[in-house]
């Protein structure tokens, strides 16, 4: 069942709420990529267990698969039976249609991602696509997440090294950052200090006194995209010069596959997938828990 007009603005208000809280205390608040039922759950559990905010996040992916007013109906409902603090983001997005779709579904955070669905795309066509979802989003008061800069890697568990040196050719600036948060009036700004998506054979290392350059340059908020695969410290560190979000999703999908194929060679003669399932989520939950432990915040939900 959708949400009212009302609904959804104090729902937003209250994400604004927690991105100040966020500036204020020196905690991240992790956004978890979920692709079905078992992980939300995973998700929703480790929030409760851990009395700590959480944003849930779908791709366009996950949205066509389960459909995004699906997606937010059970957020709602598992947020009010878990009695937890959660959000829903909708992340990468490949559109400004798709964004609007998100919006006027009561999505409290959205992330417009131009570059990304068109590696090709120009400054001024970012600029332009991405103004207009923040134009746009005023009416909910839905934050809005984006970046000038295509972000490396894919949401997979990869073979290869990370190659640094052609990495570091796509690292966001300071001077860059804030050219384009003036630009666009986002309420996020997505760096890239070395953080890239998927789960690498080698540990991801950050630039962190890039981000605090990039801190004093910029006054919205900073998320960091590919979380997983990085050392806990450089979170730690993260959080206290200034990070708000931190996105997580290949991690929570390597062990999801790795017990999901330990139970299923564990019980060949069982069929009732359904009673397979709470070993799987129980071990994403314990992914969860961690990632809320290096992000601070842990005892910082407000109901």
């Amino acid at each position: 069942m959708g949400l009212t007009i009302k609904q959804i603005r104090q729902n937003t208000t209250r994400a604004r709420h927690l991105m100040q809280r966020t500036r204020a205390q020196g905690f991240a608040v992790g956004a978890f990529n979920i692709d079905n039922q078992e992980t939300l759950i995973a998700v929703a559990r480790a929030a409760q267990k851990m009395d700590s905010p959480v944003l849930v996040e779908v791709s366009d992916g996950e949205v066509k698969a389960m459909g995004l007013e699906n997606v937010r109906d059970m957020v709602d409902n598992y947020k009010d039976e878990y009695g937890v603090e959660m959000f829903l983001n909708l992340d990468h997005s490949p559109s400004v249609e798709a964004s609007k779709k998100a919006i006027d579904a009561g999505y409290e955070f959205i992330h417009i991602d131009i570059s990304q669905a068109n590696h090709d795309a120009s400054d001024e066509e970012i600029i332009a696509k991405t103004r207009e979802v923040v134009e746009y989003a005023r009416f909910t008061g839905a934050l809005v997440e984006s970046e000038p800069h295509y972000f490396g890697g894919s949401s997979n568990v990869h073979d290869e090294a990370i190659d640094y040196d052609e990495i570091r050719k796509t690292f966001s600036t300071p001077e860059g950052a804030r050219a384009f948060v003036e630009a666009t009036g986002i309420d996020t700004f997505a760096a890239a200090i070395g953080n890239l998506h998927g789960k690498y054979p080698v540990p991801k290392e950050l630039d962190l006194e890039l981000l605090q350059r990039i801190r004093e340059a910029i006054g919205c908020q900073i998320s960091l995209h590919g979380g997983s695969g990085t050392p806990a410290h450089y979170f730690e560190e993260a959080a206290r010069i200034g990070v708000s979000k931190i996105n997580i999703n290949s991690d929570m999908r390597y062990v999801f596959r790795k017990t999901l194929e330990k139970v299923l060679a564990d019980n060949l003669d069982e069929y009732a997938i359904v009673k397979l399932m709470p070993e799987v989520y129980k071990a994403v939950q314990e992914v969860v828990e961690e990632k809320i432990q290096s992000f601070g915040s842990a005892g910082k939900a407000v109901l």
